[in-house]
């Protein structure tokens, strides 16, 4: 028999509020994967992110600092971090902290880290602001958006567009306007948020789908689960979502990945409209927070991920269950207020 390996695994994004990250979901699959064992080593950024205080899931966490704050700080925690745990792999979950983690990888990689990301250029090109120029560029059809730096130019969004539009922040949040007060709105609310730009996208009416999975970097799919979301909420996440056998959403997803080469995990947001076409409405560069649904159809994305990052060969998954679904729920901890007062002063738990 085959000793498994034990890998000390970094995983930030332990929200799990209704808009949830990543990380939750990604930590239940490594523990559930079959060629390892592992010590999840937490990152967080908030003192009440629910993840913390999981420790059936959770062996460790340390507070970073913010993506904002720049790749030194983030580099000398990451260090302290390192002296104490002996990281073998990092899997950052926000499309905020991938900027500064590209720029790290091969500082981490000379230190034993290993992670698997996107190349700068891929991050860059599937940019929100860069949708349209990327769907003309493979021949996918995106919605028609453009990009707004200042409250003045609002309204003039009915020269380009008819109401109701979606407005989105450059890394998160997306709202429907259905006139141009709404949409002077939700550009304060986004701006306050994330800062400029922000993007005006025309709306596509119709039902929404999900792509999830993992690319080589060499043009290759290893894996690909499509969903259809089943119950949104306000903040237009899935709350509950299936899996679907739909040939065209991975011929998209194959055309996305042999093009652009992608590397690592991704989620496409899908759009088919009355005529039954598809629509990319957005590319998140990582993996996204129903991931586990991938691995109750078979498919242990972040486990893939992980042997990837080490140099290992992964052979590429040929099938999923269909039918399967996922219903998000929330359920109250009961946290000892020292646990709290810990993380908030001494940044770690």
């Amino acid at each position: 028999m085959i000793e498994k390996k034990h890998l000390t695994i970094a995983v930030s994004g332990l929200n799990a509020i209704d808009s949830p990250g990543p990380g939750v979901a990604v930590i239940r699959a490594l523990k559930e994967a079959v060629s390892f064992d592992c010590r999840i080593i937490g990152l967080a950024y908030e003192s009440l992110e629910p993840g913390i205080f999981m420790h059936d899931l959770v062996d460790k966490t340390y507070q970073i600092p913010y993506p904002s704050s720049g790749t030194d700080s983030i580099m000398e925690r990451l260090e302290y971090i390192h002296a104490q745990e002996k990281l073998d792999v990092i899997i950052p979950n926000f499309d905020s902290e991938l900027y500064p983690f590209i720029r790290l990888e091969q500082r981490l990689k000379d230190m034993g880290i290993h992670t698997f990301l996107p190349t700068m250029e891929q991050f860059e090109e599937r940019h929100k602001v860069n949708l349209e120029a990327f769907g003309k560029k493979y021949g996918i059809k995106v919605p028609k958006g453009k990009v707004y730096h200042d409250l003045s130019s609002i309204h003039a969004i009915s020269k380009d567009f008819q109401y109701p539009v979606l407005v989105k922040g450059k890394y998160y949040d997306a709202y429907i306007a259905y006139n141009v007060d709404q949409a002077k709105t939700y550009f304060n609310k986004i701006t306050a948020k994330w800062g400029t730009p922000v993007i005006v996208q025309e709306f596509v009416h119709g039902t929404e789908f999900n792509v999830t999975g993992l690319g080589d970097g060499l043009g290759n799919i290893i894996a690909a689960v499509p969903m259809r979301k089943q119950y949104i909420t306000d903040k237009g996440k899935a709350w509950g979502g299936i899996s679907i056998a739909d040939l065209r959403m991975l011929e998209l997803t194959e055309r996305f990945i042999s093009q652009t080469k992608w590397r690592g995990g991704f989620e496409l947001e899908l759009m088919k409209d009355k005529n039954n076409d598809f629509y990319l409405l957005e590319i998140n560069p990582r993996m996204p927070a129903w991931i586990y649904l991938a691995v109750g159809v078979g498919q242990n994305i972040p486990e893939a991920l992980v042997l990837m990052a080490l140099g290992e060969k992964v052979l590429p998954f040929t099938e999923y269950k269909v039918g399967k679904m996922f219903v998000r729920y929330a359920w109250d901890m009961i946290v000892d207020i020292e646990e709290f007062q810990q993380i908030s002063t001494h940044g770690e738990l």
